[in-house]
């Protein structure tokens, strides 16, 4: 099970990704367009730098809905590969079953 401090830490990033989308979308677009003059390109890469870091998408971490674990992510199914594993030997997973040979 992961420290609650991370998985709150995840939470919050994920909460302030989601607030601060629509508003990083349109800075980076403004960012890309050539026709943009550059003290408008300046101003849209100060307001994007003043933005949150945590707001950002890539600085959220896949974890396993269960334990909270960051490693070992199967984005499928959104657990870890333990609690896969788990979940298939119990036959929680339709069609999954676990190898033996």
């Amino acid at each position: 099970m992961a420290k609650n401090s991370s998985i709150a830490r995840n939470n919050k990033r994920i909460e302030l990704a989601s607030r601060y989308a629509a508003e990083r979308r349109e800075l980076k677009r403004k960012l890309l367009d050539v026709n943009l003059s550059d003290d408008d390109y300046f101003a849209a890469q100060r307001r994007l730098s003043k933005l949150p870091r945590n707001s950002s998408r890539v600085r959220i971490r896949n974890r396993c809905a269960i334990t909270g674990r960051a490693r070992g992510f199967h984005g499928m199914f959104g657990v870890s590969r333990m609690q896969l594993r788990e979940m298939a030997s119990f036959g929680e997973v339709p069609g999954m079953t676990k190898s033996s040979w």
